[in-house]
């Protein structure tokens, strides 16, 4: 078994109000120095030897992340359980 994370993020282009909704609170709540925050989503799959980085590239692209407005990166992660 191996641990696979998938990290999504929106596109450098496309507008985050979520992260700037973040950003405006950490301002309010006496945090400085914050420039910017962008909110993504974080994926942990457990998968068998069997599945390929090419399969785990459709996973991601075809069900993880919007390809149009997301970026997304997959990394496998020694250490995962068995």
């Amino acid at each position: 078994m191996a641990r696979v994370v998938v990290d999504v993020m929106p596109k450098a282009e496309i507008l985050d109000p979520q992260g700037q909704a973040i950003s405006g609170a950490l301002g309010r709540l006496g945090f400085a120095g914050v420039a910017d925050v962008r909110q993504g989503k974080r994926f942990e799959l457990e998968v068998d030897d069997s599945v390929d980085d090419e399969a785990l590239d459709r996973i991601a692209s075809e069900l993880l992340a919007n390809t149009v407005i997301e970026d997304y990166s997959v990394t496998r992660v020694d250490g995962a359980s068995s």
